[in-house]
């Protein structure tokens, strides 16, 4: 039976839900950009003293701002853009299209009551998360 995207990523949250998962991403990029920057304006306003000081206090907010901080796993399903939904829905509907199943509430019925599924549809989401989106998991509060 077909089902909508968006009833595939809501299954997706339930599932993260009841695991407690939560994710952090690593903006190392950003942090290496803020670091420059501000050597670089350091250097403009300082000169050589100026980028020591600037690269000092970039190196220093930078490191801060690559520190992950963990958002609920359903908020960052649900934020996913759609073609990444559809990379998701995907790899995720390929386990639940044997399942026999009417509406969405059946279906969520279904999987949260088989271990073996659930275990399934995590693996793709840490696939995912782990993979593409370069974010570390944690369980639990």
């Amino acid at each position: 039976m077909p089902i909508s995207v968006n009833d595939v990523m809501h299954l997706l949250c339930r599932v993260s839900e009841e695991q407690k998962m939560k994710a952090a991403f690593k903006h190392s990029g950003r942090g290496a950009l803020v670091a420059g920057a501000t050597a670089f304006v350091g250097g403009l306003v300082g000169g050589p003293p100026g980028i020591a000081v600037g690269g000092a206090v970039g190196g220093l907010l930078g490191a801060w701002m690559t520190t992950g901080q963990f958002k609920p796993v359903p908020q960052i399903i649900l934020e996913l853009p759609p073609v990444e939904q559809q990379r998701l829905y995907d790899e995720a509907y390929a386990i639940i299209e044997n399942l026999d199943w009417v509406d969405l509430v059946q279906l969520t019925a279904l999987v949260m009551g088989n271990a073996t599924v659930q275990k399934q549809l995590l693996g793709v989401l840490m696939n995912y998360l782990t993979n593409e989106l370069r974010a570390e998991i944690q369980y639990g509060n």
